[in-house]
């Protein structure tokens, strides 16, 4: 069965990786094929260990392919984006309360014009001219009939970046959108009665008490987090610590945290069943305590489950648990392997898309290694403290260890303080922390505060410890991502250094994850260049590449509140690259949208310089560790490599009445006989003012200027430059409709190849030679991609 199972998964993951979806038919005659695997295996038994292979494979294939398809049906038609529609629905989740609005899914019930998808998700702006509502006011099961206009999911497309648009998919979501001011927007019904409706309305509940209990408390997010498993809350300065920490998985409802709750109400129901609730009434004689205590575990851990918002983690404990209670139930007895395995194929046989999710891969990975791990230790846990001791410390050294691969794959880095964070936080989050939040959070009203206040005041103390050990230079490694291989040699390398006592020589393990901790960054020839520019939305950022040295152009744009385009796109991606330190940042000029993203990638990353045309008051040039303003005539060369300064002028930084565009830094580089201009938002004065004074614009990749814009690439620009190729870097379907309709014809009558970020995702460039880009949805075509 644990083959079967694991071969389903793998067949999953496969189906995950395709670029298009198999027809109906096929996926069907897949399932079909499964059958009959079982049935091979009735009639060879000899061979069952290939059915099974073949079986699993097959039926998770064929599944996906299925479950994907039938989500996929429900797409909102493109003729039908940015029309306004009036829809009438039901708000289908907890909503999130943010800085200027509230974003929330919503069931879609009725569309009075056109076919919308039966889930969305909505944002509702308190800037909306005409807007007559109050934010914050929509609550689970309440239903509206709003004036909402609505694009198809899409996302930013980077290399080891977040896939949004797999996670509108994985949840439903089948389009992206906001609410429009209009008089006819009204709340038609409180609440429509419905399970889902009923759980989310009671999250809102619990979280309302939280917040009302903890107003403005700097915690008050984790307290919501382990309550109902609601994230959105805490801040990105506190996950940064969370996660150089290695105590991430104590923010949120874990198994750990399920698994306790569970089992302290099947303790107190076997033992007031033993008492027959201190009546006469014999209940052990009807049904053993046994059988209740798991029962009662197993129905505690599906409505905790139900809180925290059904996440992996969660599922897997919950299945665990319920295999469990069905074997005492049953009277079998069945080892921990087949019940993981069974959690395993029953998360991945209602969620086909949870095997692209991390939380996954480290939740059983996590588990698995304590299993692999403990093996032949856990029967001596009665014999004392400190064997417990030893055993519970062994058990956190196999965790880090083992999940090192994983993490290193997934994130690029490994928190070596994890086992000194986790022996705190472990239990005090566990067994101090959460009891208190579960309690204050349904507790009358003055008991509710003193508890919650107290939970808090444990997270306050915890949290001065975390940032004491996250200070520490050591606190994280940090690699590039590894190779298939060389994550292959670690995965072997841990297992034989995780092996039972007895195995020879098990410290030799160490030597196999060399490869993956000392893994060297890539990088060009000397004398070339590659460009990158990353997908980061209607922004600019271009990651510009020689052999020793690297520039970040533009930092991306700024999205919401402690969420912007470095710490979401471009530290992550430099991260997995392995990219530790930046030679130096060129910020054009001061437009969110390019410098959005600069104080979280100087927090994150050592940058040695900093040019840019900001004012020297931003946050930007005091921050850096040296700024220079542009100014035409600036030069320099790196590794054969030649970069130079075009715009603007010095003399401009007195005029006060010069749009920040208007200052855009321009940046030529010549590579050889090729050359690229990297051309910021300047528009057609600037244009015409650099073939004027006669400046060198010559080149054979032009990022585009100010996106596309009307005001810019002027027919006399391009015919001065003569770019081979065009990047557009812009957003989809952004609000100001780059690029213009004319300009990106006028690339296109020059026989100029034009790309485009919202379409390509990310773009690299290599040159010299002959020029080569890539296109990251191209490289890596998905069938969810939207088309």
């Amino acid at each position: 069965m644990r083959i079967a199972i694991l071969s389903f998964v793998a067949g999953v993951a496969i189906l995950q990786t395709a670029p298009v979806l198999p027809e109906r038919v096929v996926a069907l005659a897949l399932i079909v094929l499964a059958l009959a695997c079982v049935a091979g295996a009735r009639l060879v038994p000899q061979l069952r260990y290939a059915w099974a292979v073949a079986g699993g494979l097959a039926l998770g294939y064929g599944w996906a392919a299925l479950v994907a398809g039938a989500v996929l049906a429900h797409e909102l038609p493109k003729d039908v984006e940015g029309k306004d529609l009036t829809i009438i629905g039901t708000v289908d989740s907890l909503p999130y309360v943010f800085d200027g609005g509230v974003r929330f899914d919503f069931a879609v019930e009725r569309s009075e014009h056109e076919v919308v998808p039966p889930r969305i998700v909505l944002s509702w702006y308190e800037n909306m001219r005409g807007a007559e509502r109050q934010l914050g006011d929509v609550a689970p099961g309440e239903r509206w009939r709003l004036t909402v206009r609505l694009q198809r999911p899409h996302g930013n497309a980077n290399p080891h970046g977040f896939d949004y648009e797999v996670w509108l998919l994985e949840q439903g979501l089948r389009a992206t959108g906001y609410v429009r001011a209009d008089a006819a927007n009204a709340r038609l019904d409180a609440f429509v009665p419905s399970p889902g409706n009923f759980v989310e309305r009671t999250r809102a509940w619990l979280r309302e008490r939280i917040q009302r209990a903890l107003p403005e408390r700097e915690y008050a997010g984790v307290i919501v987090a382990l309550v109902v498993g609601d994230q959105r809350a805490i801040s990105q300065s506190d996950w940064k610590i969370f996660n150089r920490t290695g105590i991430s998985h104590l923010v949120s409802i874990s198994g750990l945290h399920i698994t306790m709750v569970a089992g302290l109400f099947a303790l107190a129901a076997a033992a007031l069943w033993r008492r027959s609730f201190f009546t006469q009434a014999q209940l052990p004689l009807l049904v053993p305590a046994q059988k209740i205590a798991a029962l009662t575990g197993a129905g505690v851990a599906l409505m905790y489950v139900l809180l925290a918002g059904f996440g992996i983690p969660a599922q897997r404990t919950l299945y665990m648990l319920a295999v469990v209670a069905a074997a005492v139930w049953s009277g079998r007895t069945t080892s921990i392997s087949h019940v993981l395995a069974i959690a395993l194929g029953l998360v991945v046989l209602l969620d086909p898309w949870a095997v692209l999710a991390s939380g996954f891969w480290l939740s059983f990975g996590a588990v698995a290694a304590i299993l692999f791990a403990t093996s032949g230790r856990v029967r001596g846990a009665r014999q004392g403290w400190r064997h417990a001791l030893r055993l519970a410390a062994h058990t956190q050294m196999a965790v880090t260890l083992g999940l090192v691969p994983l993490t290193m794959l997934l994130f690029g880095q490994v928190s070596v303080a994890s086992p000194i964070a986790n022996a705190v936080a472990i239990p005090l989050v566990s067994f101090v922390v959460t009891p208190l939040a579960l309690v204050g959070s349904v507790a009358p009203p003055l008991l509710s505060d003193l508890l919650l206040q107290a939970a808090h005041g444990c997270m306050v103390a915890l949290a001065a410890l975390l940032k004491l050990i996250s200070a520490v230079p050591w606190a994280v490694w940090t690699a590039r991502v590894p190779e298939p291989w060389a994550f292959a040699c670690a995965v072997v390398g841990i297992l034989w250094l995780l092996a039972p006592r007895g195995w020879p020589h098990r410290w030799a393990g160490l030597a196999a994850c060399l490869p993956l901790l000392g893994a060297a960054d890539s990088r060009p020839a000397p004398g070339t260049v590659t460009l990158t520019a990353l997908d980061v939305g209607q922004g600019m950022a271009m990651l510009v590449e020689t052999s020793d040295h690297r520039l970040l152009y533009d930092t991306g744009a700024s999205y919401a509140p402690g969420a912007d385009a470095g710490n979401r796109v471009i530290v992550p991606y430099l991260r997995a690259r392995g990219i530790h330190a930046l030679d130096g940042m060129v910020v054009s000029h001061s437009d969110t949208d390019h410098s959005g993203g600069a104080l979280s990638i100087l927090d994150e990353v050592r940058t040695d310089w900093v040019l840019s045309s900001l004012p020297l008051d931003y946050g930007v040039p005091t921050k850096t560790r040296h700024h220079v303003r542009c100014a035409a005539g600036q030069t320099w060369r790196w590794d054969g490599v030649q970069f130079s300064i075009l715009h603007p002028a010095e003399a401009s930084y007195g005029d006060a009445a010069l749009k920040s565009n208007a200052r855009s830094c321009v940046l030529r580089i010549v590579a050889g006989d090729r050359a690229v201009l990297l051309a910021g938002d300047i528009e057609a004065p600037q244009e015409a003012a650099l073939l004027a004074n006669r400046a060198e614009v010559r080149a054979d990749v032009l990022l585009v200027p100010h996106h596309g814009s009307g005001t810019s690439s002027t027919t006399t620009f391009l015919d001065a430059v003569k770019p081979s190729i065009a990047v557009f870097q812009l957003g989809y379907r952004n609000r100001y409709h780059h690029p213009k309709p004319e300009v990106w014809n006028r690339y296109g009558q020059r026989g100029i190849v034009r790309l485009r970020s919202d379409e390509a995702g990310a773009i690299t460039v290599d040159i010299p030679g002959a020029v080569m880009t890539r296109e990251y949805r191209r490289e890596h075509p998905r069938y969810w991609y939207n088309g």
